[in-house]
């Protein structure tokens, strides 16, 4: 069996893997460091695949609004109470202090923001009061990726691709995180010796039966944390928004700015079926407007009507398309000021001054965002030649994870977690654009810590049979007839969590959803065609789909993108419960062999905030 002993090792090579790695390096450039993915440098993980209409990247500079000392903490406000009061407040503060700092590597790097003369463009995205976005277009991510790359292999950090972690290793004598063990391509077990270890394995698309995710997202970062005893947190809080389901494009921005009909199968437009009956048409397509600034569903805004309106059609069996062809029935412009004075004001267009730019969405799609018309003929799908495109709500991002600290530490000794893996920073909701923030900036915290770590550790030693423990599950899985075969139990899990765990959440269907969950744990999971590595990652989803749906069931509320009911046929949700779990959050643990569930109370900030 190969060993490989390090001071550091990342595990995952998206946004946060990479930003970790070279603030290690940065740090101390003696230091040994690993990174160690999945899958290849720059081509998979969601960084180097993400992408939307106009990709935000969240920050506060010196002349973001509003232009004053320690403007920051307007940010700082706008995580937190976007967050529902569930969040770490301390952490919300951090991610916004450290926001310029971490735009401002970038820029040195070489990421080409879109610029208004000198300064960075800004616009304003969901849930912020300021315009805080900075962007290059639809592929801010990949952009930051590659820079990130080309800093990474300046540095002496050693790169390891297509390296499967299967579980982390925990010293029996210490209690803490002494290294991992991985599989190579062919399958050949790998020990990874070191003195501090970081989880930036993204998020858990896959557990879902549509996501924007890469489907090598199976959430293995949180399994293995809470295997090796570290807390979680907030696991029934994912954002969910409709996205295009041939191109796993987020249906956001633009595409709804441009006003266009809902519609199923048969041609039948039916938003207004599932709005309030005192609803006019106007207020619908004011709505599906204000859904551009407003993508994921949530709760405390309007617009989450039209993501139940969708789900529900799909859960009848009907396909559900954006058609830009013509606009919805009876619009009209007189009774919509608010749109035509966005796009005079904000695109320097007037709706009124040609007949296609009233009558035809596509034209105004054309007119405010071209490059995504662009984005999706590279793609295969001419859309000014098809006209609509097929919907769905896919999962987009984990406001959870592994429950971090200040340093980016967990609750387990020598482990860390950076960006969609760690938890406690992001609330119910969070600002567009804070996700590729939280990367940066305790992506590079992570880095720094772990340094500051190695250095308070001595000689370390793996025990044998500390790594028995984890070479025998494999034994065991390699060996086993008996349960569902891996592919089979994953579209149980996908089918499962998008039947009861996704747009509409209810006490009968969380609660059937999580007994099966536990009766396919205990059958077992056997290995078919599609490999160990299958079936490793989806006793891996299985874990998360339990933690997801054992937080939805406790949370007997609504609260951003958790929508609860007490029976689907309800005709409305029930309603947000301040006086239960305001500053609240649910964490998870391994307690032998169950998992438990505790409601606890976030860190607040004991001085209110000084803007001054």
């Amino acid at each position: 069996m190969k060993e490989y002993a390090c001071d550091v090792l990342v595990i995952g090579g998206g946004g946060a893997g990479l930003r970790a790695a070279v603030a290690a390096a940065e740090k101390d450039s003696m230091a040994k460091i690993i990174l160690a993915l999945k899958g290849k440098l720059g081509i998979s993980g969601v960084t180097a695949t993400a992408c939307s209409d106009r990709m935000a990247f969240h920050v506060t500079l010196p002349f973001t609004q509003p232009v004053k000392e320690n403007n920051w903490k307007y940010h700082a406000e706008d995580i937190y109470k976007l967050g529902g009061y569930a969040s770490d407040e301390d952490l919300a503060q951090i991610l916004a202090r450290n926001s310029r700092e971490a735009f401002e590597y970038l820029d040195r790097l070489g990421v080409p923001w879109i610029k208004k003369g000198d300064k960075p463009d800004q616009f304003l995205t969901d849930g912020s009061m300021y315009a805080r976005a900075c962007y290059t277009g639809p592929y801010t991510a990949i952009h930051i990726e590659e820079v990130l790359i080309k800093r990474i292999k300046e540095t002496q950090v050693k790169i390891m691709e297509n390296i499967f972690i299967v579980d982390l290793i925990i010293s029996s004598s210490e209690n803490r995180v002494v290294g991992a063990l991985g599989l190579d391509e062919k399958d050949n077990p790998i020990i990874f010796k070191s003195k501090a270890t970081i989880l930036a394995t993204g998020g858990a698309g896959e557990v879902f039966a549509v996501s924007v995710y890469p489907r090598e997202m199976t959430g293995d970062g949180y399994a293995m944390a809470y295997r090796a005893g570290a807390d979680l947190v907030n696991m029934e809080f994912i954002q969910i928004g409709l996205s295009s389901v041939a191109t796993k494009l987020a249906c956001s921005g633009s595409m709804m700015r441009a006003i266009p009909r809902f519609v199923n199968d048969k041609g039948e437009e039916f938003l207004e079926k599932y709005f309030p009956r005192n609803s006019s048409l106007s207020e619908i397509y004011l709505t599906v407007f204000q859904k551009g600034a407003s993508w994921p569903i949530s709760f405390e805004h309007k617009s989450h009507l039209i993501d139940i309106a969708v789900y529900k059609e799909i859960r009848e069996g009907k396909k559900v398309y954006l058609d830009y062809t013509r606009n919805p029935k009876n619009l009209k412009w007189e009774e919509l000021r608010e749109i035509s004075n966005w796009y005079k004001k904000v695109k320097g267009i007037d709706l009124l001054s040609g007949e296609e730019l009233r009558k035809i969405p596509l034209e105004r799609l054309r007119r405010i965002n071209p490059e995504i018309l662009s984005w999706f003929e590279k793609r295969g799908f001419d859309l000014m030649k098809e006209g609509k495109i097929e919907i769905a709500p896919a999962a987009q991002h984990f406001q959870g994870g592994v429950k971090i600290r200040r340093r980016a530490e967990t609750s387990v000794k020598g482990l860390f977690a950076a960006g969609e893996c760690a938890g406690g920073q992001h609330g119910a909701n969070r600002p567009g654009g804070n996700a590729l923030l939280d990367c940066q900036v305790f992506g590079k915290i992570a880095g720094l810590s772990a340094i500051d770590e190695t250095g308070r550790i001595g000689r370390y030693k793996i025990e044998s049979k500390d790594v028995e423990k984890i070479y025998n599950i494999l034994k065991d899985l390699n060996c086993k007839s008996k349960g569902e075969k891996a592919l089979l139990v994953r579209s149980q899990i996908q089918e499962l969590l998008f039947s009861h765990a996704s747009i509409i959440r209810t006490e009968e269907g969380l609660s059937k959803a999580f007994e099966r969950l536990r009766e396919v744990e205990r059958e077992g999971i056997s290995v078919d065609e599609k490999g160990i590595k299958f079936a490793l990652e989806t006793l891996n989803l299985l874990k998360v789909a339990q933690m997801v749906v054992g937080s939805a069931m406790i949370r007997k509320e609504s609260r951003g993108p958790h929508i609860y009911y007490r029976r689907f046929e309800d005709p409305e949700p029930l309603p947000k419960d301040d006086n239960s779990w305001k500053n609240k959050y649910i964490v998870i643990r391994k307690r032998g062999e169950k998992m438990q569930f505790e409601i606890k109370s976030v860190v607040v900030v004991q001085k209110s905030m000084n803007h001054n």
